[in-house]
């Protein structure tokens, strides 16, 4: 069984490495909500130039129908993919991760008891964290980032250490006869 000391710098180094993912990934998930809030400001903007052009509502029923329903795709997008959400998930993720990592980095001794209870926010968090909604290009960068160092379980497949060994193949021919017996 590993050392007090083995255990709490392993949790340390995963609770650094979820920072820098959570951080990445929240990154990534606010351009997301960026690149879906510029068009709707943009459908907003021609809406109130088409209807200030003219005088006659008939001549702008088509191009204000043409730019509600852009918008209307636009919004319901937003609303499946819900960056925003996501954005703000892996936002508080990561100030979690880091006020975690601090505690651990900040206490003089830590006694068992005390680890347990980090171990158990430290789980917590994990479970919390959408690992399907990280980009793999996120966690290939923190695991290389992290390659010295102790990684959380759900990144082991992006270092490699999950490759099989090589199975022996067959070198003999496979012979098929097509022998008809009467």
């Amino acid at each position: 069984m590993k050392t007090l000391e083995e255990r709490t710098e392993k949790l340390f180094s995963k609770s650094e490495a979820m920072v820098l993912l959570c951080s990445k990934t929240s990154s990534y998930w606010s351009l997301i909500k960026f690149c879906f809030n510029i068009p709707l400001v943009l459908t907003s903007s021609a809406m109130c130039i088409i209807n200030s052009i003219s005088e006659d509502a008939n001549d702008v029923k088509i191009p204000n129908i043409v730019v509600n329903a852009i918008s209307v795709l636009i919004m319901s997008l937003n609303n499946s993919i819900k960056a925003s959400e996501k954005c703000d998930l892996f936002r508080r993720l990561s100030q979690q991760f880091l006020l975690l990592s601090g505690q651990i980095e900040n206490d003089n001794e830590i006694t068992e008891n005390d680890f347990n209870i980090i171990a158990i926010k430290y789980e917590n968090l994990i479970n919390d964290v959408l690992f399907e909604e990280i980009p793999h290009r996120y966690k290939i960068q923190v695991a290389d980032a992290f390659k010295d160092r102790y990684v959380p379980l759900q990144l082991n497949g992006t270092i490699g250490n999950n490759k099989s060994s090589p199975r022996s193949s067959f070198k003999g021919d496979i012979v098929i006869s097509n022998n008809n017996i009467v």
